[in-house]
């Protein structure tokens, strides 16, 4: 029987003592809870009625099939357990073990310390995993990659090793059957190696010699007005041609071309001529 977290012992002698039943009562049912993957149980106990049947949002059976009270005690136990068993670490971790779910295939810590300590773990081949049900995360180390899977609403609750598969691939089971890692999002893969150093970067003087660029076209300016050599306004003969002149000599004033003694001066020679 794997022993318990401090937390866990806690928690099953609380629930003990709410329902009313023996603590070895709530073990039982825990266990069996968990073998189910937190989504049903089959277990047998003499305070629990004898033999029975829990499903989760389904069925409960006791051995008592005419006690309400004892029904509705195991329904409450199992639904609380399976909510405990899915926040939280409730089992110690198993001891070192060569292979197989549920332990642990060496002493050394090879996933990401964040996660904690996995409620399961093991190995086979050049292939290992753990599973941490508190934050739902799913280790699996490849060839010395770890790779980190969010786990969704699974419960896992078993691992086969498919040796004629890719890399020894695995597949897990939980309450929604038998899946593999490959459907199961990415949280953090980790490389376990070295990576070179990078490239050096080319050195940029402060002062970088000049360059001999060609030198750029500039348009010229615009030549400042001439009153005498302006051919736009000289000597205009008619009225309707001073006052076009004058139109647009305001309009070069406006532009800011004119200045305004410049404005005021060609103005009134224009106006003289009238």
């Amino acid at each position: 029987m794997q022993p318990l977290t401090d937390s866990g012992q806690q928690a099953v002698q609380g629930l003990a003592q709410r329902y009313g039943v023996s603590v070895d009562a709530v073990l039982a049912l825990l266990f069996a809870v968990n073998n189910g993957g937190g989504t049903m149980a089959q277990f047998f106990h003499p305070d629990l009625g004898g033999g029975g049947q829990w499903m989760q949002g389904g069925m409960t059976m006791v051995g008592d099939m005419f006690n309400g009270r004892l029904q509705s005690t195991v329904s409450g136990l199992c639904s609380e357990l399976s909510t405990l068993l899915r926040n939280q670490q409730v089992f110690l971790p198993p001891p070192p073990s060569s292979s197989g779910f549920g332990s642990m295939q060496s002493s050394n810590t090879w996933w990401p310390s964040e996660l904690g300590q996995p409620s399961s773990s093991g190995g086979q081949n050049d292939t290992r995993y753990a599973y941490f049900p508190g934050p739902r995360r799913l280790a699996v180390q490849r060839g010395g990659q770890v790779t980190v899977y969010d786990t969704l609403n699974h419960d896992i609750g078993g691992v086969q090793q498919q040796q004629g598969g890719p890399n020894g691939s695995q597949s897990f089971s939980s309450q929604f059957g038998t899946f593999t890692v490959e459907s199961l999002p990415i949280v953090s893969p980790q490389q376990q190696q070295s990576y070179p150093p990078p490239p050096p970067q080319n050195f940029v003087p402060n002062n970088p010699p000049p360059q001999n660029n060609p030198p750029q076209n500039f348009a010229p300016a615009p030549a400042p007005f001439n009153n005498s050599n302006d051919s736009n306004f000289a000597a205009p003969s008619g009225s309707a041609d001073i006052i076009g002149a004058i139109e647009r000599l305001a309009q070069l004033h406006g532009r800011g071309i004119l200045s305004d003694d410049e404005f005021r001066t060609k103005k009134a020679e224009l106006l003289s001529r009238l």
